[in-house]
Formats: structure tokens, sequence, C-alpha cells
């Protein structure tokens, strides 16, 4: 019988808590962050950095993005979808390494959109110098739970990077 107590006690706590969570959500107006979901978001980042670096901008660029996917490029218009593949692999990026490094995530409250952003360095082959920027991916859950991304900005030039 103490145990039953117990059990139905602690029952009637998680639903309190449960209850107080929801209120305080209610009362905020801001979603609960899910930080799983967020290290989850900035890893899959880092590994799209990562392809990059080892296998070339194209490549690491064409295995992440979504089929509608959208590249907005300095002077020029949105390139979307296949449009954006064909721009990619006009690129010859075998004279640089592109790389980057996330800063932040946010996911969704629903957990299927995301958006990443950081800063990025160009380094040239044959220049002894690193180019830096800013960037903004724009990420969306797929059906196998695997993160692509559907949006893809990048201003040249930083300030004094911190």
């Amino acid at each position: 019988m103490e145990w039953s107590n117990t059990l139905i006690g602690a029952g009637l706590a998680a639903l309190l808590c449960t209850g107080c969570a929801a209120k305080e959500k209610e009362k905020t107006g801001k979603p609960e962050v899910n930080y799983a979901e967020k290290i989850k978001l900035l890893e899959a980042d880092k590994a799209f950095s990562d392809l990059s670096e080892k296998g070339g901008m194209t490549k690491a660029f064409i295995d992440k993005m979504d089929d509608n996917a959208v590249l907005l490029r300095p002077d020029h218009l949105p390139v979307v979808g296949a449009y954006a593949i064909d721009y990619l692999i006009q690129i010859n990026d075998t004279g640089f390494v592109l790389k980057w490094q996330p800063h932040n995530a946010e996911v969704s409250g629903s957990g299927d959109m995301g958006y990443t952003y950081g800063i990025y360095s160009i380094t040239p082959s044959v220049a002894d110098t690193q180019l830096l920027g800013t960037y903004l991916n724009v990420w969306k859950r797929q059906e196998d739970g695997t993160w692509k991304f559907v949006a893809n900005s990048w201003n040249e030039g930083i300030g004094n990077p911190q």
C-alpha cells in the first residue's frame, strides 16, 4: 500500500509540474527550447563544413541541399532548385577551401525547420590569405530525420572577428 501511495503521489506531482510548465509557457509566450535538437542541427552544419573542407564546396552543397533550396548570392537573383545545382556545378572549387564555424542554431517548436549562422573562411590555395564573412543556413528536416538546407546566404567581410 505504501508503494502505491508513493506512485500515486509521484504521478500527481508529475501532472502538476506538467501543468505548471504549460502555464509558464502560456505566460511567457516562448516555446520550450529543445537543446538536443539544437545540438543535432549544429552538428549537421559542422558536418556540412567538414564535407566542404575535405571534399570540395560543390560536392558538399549538392549533397546537403534540399531539392527546392534557394541560394542567395551578391549581385544575383535567387537561384532555386535545379538551377542552384547548375549554378554550383559551374564553380571551379579546386583553387580554394571553404569552411565555416556555426555560432548558433535555433530549431522550430515542431522540430522540422531551423537555422544556423556563423563565420566562414575561404582560403585560396595559391595565396597566403584568408577571406572571412558571415553566413546563414535555413534547414529543413527530411523524412529520414536528416537535415538539408533550404536556403543559404552569405556576406563578404567582417570587421574585427571576435
